[in-house]
């Protein structure tokens, strides 16, 4: 339970304590203004009247304190009487008009925090007359404005939590801007944590079975991924609106809003900023959805982590639901995904540093994933490649930690020419369609295995072998979307 003390109350003190009193947490006011306590306590708020200069006044303990009055001089005075009471506990001053230079100096040196009214305008003015951010949410805005109908925010196939949240976000923007947006998706939430994420937040998401008719939306949206046909099933000619991924892709791509950024660990840190500079407060669903996201996308923030992503983090936190959020992160294994790992141990070829394994039929693509990323674990193996068949389709899961290629680039060179892949410097996916091989009866699944084996794994080796070193982070790489993660 966090124990605030706001030592004042002019104008920032008196709207803070509002709002602090509506979180969890207790609040204690002390204001030398004449009545101000007995209005605050007759709105069930804990407050004393006195000096707030005055120690005696304080409570025994406290976890921040904010000095809120409306004058510098006795806010100083105030936040040094704090300080010395409460020498561990944070401390935000505000900053009054009337400061004059030794006062400020004064109150940056002993405050945690400065709130600088002046300076807050003048971010404001830079903000309105054309920052790069700025000039974004204006157009984002003007699309989503201009749209006469409803939107389709369109994930990926079998969308992940970056995905899912994402479009849950770009779904409450829609909504800023007087516009109704279904989340969509084709294909299914097989892994267990997705699927965690979407009941226990009882996401309401709609599963396209066939493309929408043309008059059914006015407008398309794509999130975590950036062409249509290209790991969802629009088709490649649908005219998109509006763009949001953080994984640029090779080709162009055409919307009427594109925002592609490689420099940050997930989609759902893009959207977090957008609320955060927009003004929009997430509610519980979104937040815990979109820090659920970032976690994902960047392994706990230790991939492909970025600044961005840990203030979107501090942004969120407030409003995520921690209890729910544990569970989302901590499902049961399906019993199918425990029969893959199982087959994956049981068949692994590991040369060097790399492992495959075939894992034969399968009935969820997500299994393949989740023991990509348990032989991760294995001593001395830093390359999983795990693959198996299913409606036709060979699909494959790779996962690397501490290799010197860029896995995307590998699964690109040896699978592309012969089915769809590509991916992350650690995280790839591929999948091969078996054409004519899939014709063999049940007798003949052993030799098609056998062949399956001899392609899939012996081009991985064979391009592994060959590799180039990854590329260093400050060369300007574009990735393909994973297909399979």
């Amino acid at each position: 339970m966090v124990r605030r003390l706001v030592l004042g109350c002019g104008s920032l003190g008196g709207n803070l304590v509002g709002l602090l009193a509506d979180r969890g947490g207790t609040v204690t006011v002390v204001t030398d203004r004449k009545g101000r306590a007995d209005d605050l306590r007759s709105d069930g708020i804990a407050a004393r009247e006195g000096d707030p200069a005055d120690p005696s006044n304080y409570p025994d303990a406290v976890d921040l304190v904010i000095v809120g009055g409306q004058s510098s001089a006795p806010n100083l005075d105030a936040a040094r009487a704090a300080r010395d009471r409460f020498p561990d506990a944070p401390l935000v001053v505000y900053l009054g008009d009337d400061a004059d230079p030794s006062v400020r100096a004064d109150i940056d040196a002993i405050a945690d925090e400065v709130i600088d009214p002046r300076r807050i305008v003048s971010g404001r003015i830079l903000d309105a007359v054309g920052t790069s951010h700025t000039e974004r949410l204006n157009r984002l805005m003007r699309v989503l404005r201009n749209l006469d109908g409803r939107l389709a925010v369109v994930m990926h196939d079998n969308p992940d939590p970056d995905a899912i949240a994402a479009a849950l976000a770009l779904q409450a923007i829609a909504r800023r801007a007087s516009v109704d947006a279904d989340v969509c998706y084709f294909g299914d939430i097989s892994h267990q944590e997705n699927r965690a994420l979407v009941n226990l937040l009882d996401l309401d998401l709609r599963v396209l079975d066939e493309v929408p008719a043309d008059d059914e939306y006015a407008g398309f949206a794509l999130v975590d991924h950036s062409r249509p046909g290209v790991n969802d099933r629009l088709p490649p000619e649908t005219t998109i609106d509006i763009v949001i991924d953080h994984h640029p892709p090779r080709a162009p791509v055409e919307a009427a809003y594109v925002d592609l950024r490689r420099g940050v660990g997930a989609t759902s840190t893009l959207l977090a900023e957008y609320l955060e500079r927009l003004g929009i407060v997430p509610d519980t669903t979104v937040a815990t959805a979109l820090l659920f996201g970032i976690q994902v996308d960047t392994n706990d923030f230790t991939r492909e982590v970025s600044t961005a992503d840990f203030e979107a983090a501090a942004f969120l936190i407030p409003h995520v639901d921690v209890d729910l959020l544990e569970r989302v992160e901590t499902p049961s294994l399906t019993s199918e995904t425990m029969e893959t790992l199982a087959r994956a141990i049981s068949n692994r070829d590991v040369r060097g540093n790399v492992l495959t394994t075939n894992v034969g039929d399968i009935r969820e693509r997500d299994a393949l994933a989740q023991a990509a990323d348990h032989l991760l674990g294995m001593e001395g193996v830093e390359v999983t490649v795990v693959y198996g068949l299913m409606d036709g389709t060979v699909y494959v899961s790779g996962r690397a930690r501490g290799a010197k290629v860029d896995l995307g680039e590998t699964f690109r060179d040896a699978l592309g020419s012969i089915g769809s892949a590509g991916g992350h410097a650690d995280m790839a996916g591929a999948q091969i369609p078996l054409g004519i091989l899939d014709d063999v009866g049940d007798d003949s699944r052993e030799s098609l295995a056998t062949i399956v084996t001899d392609i899939v794994a012996g081009r991985m080796f064979e391009t592994l072998e060959h590799a180039t070193p990854t590329p260093s982070l400050d060369t300007d790489v574009a990735f393909e979307y994973p297909l399979d993660e």
